[in-house]
């Protein structure tokens, strides 16, 4: 797996873990500030947002085994999965969330996967 392959898989991990806790640990505090939540609507949104930082969490994870586990042709996978779901929710989350998702989360799985098998 090329260094920047490794670089961008690292990032979308990191990406994915800062939204799990924003999301789930932070969400009440920081969280709702950085989605934009209004102060009257973070308590009903809190255990909706908890568990879509769970499935942001698996994301992570899958991007961590990829670049960890020990038999290149099994990371790789894990890489492609994650890279993939990653790339396919932000689509879903620009399309009926905001478009800026598309940036912080397509962008950088799309060239993740590109890095992974073209360089």
């Amino acid at each position: 797996m090329s260094i920047a392959a490794q670089i961008l898989i690292a990032l979308v991990c990191l990406i994915h873990v800062y939204i799990f806790l924003l999301e789930t640990v932070l969400f009440k505090t920081r969280g709702a500030k950085v989605f934009g939540i209004p102060k009257a609507e973070v308590e009903s949104r809190a255990v909706a947002m908890s568990n879509q930082g769970v499935y942001n969490g698996f994301l992570a994870a899958a991007a961590l085994l990829g670049l960890v586990y020990p038999d290149p042709a099994i990371a790789k996978a894990f890489a492609t999965f994650g890279l993939g779901c990653v790339a396919v929710a932000g689509i879903w989350g620009a399309v009926t969330v905001m478009i800026r998702i598309l940036y912080i989360q397509t962008v950088p799985a799309l060239l993740g996967l590109v890095a992974l098998y073209w360089l």
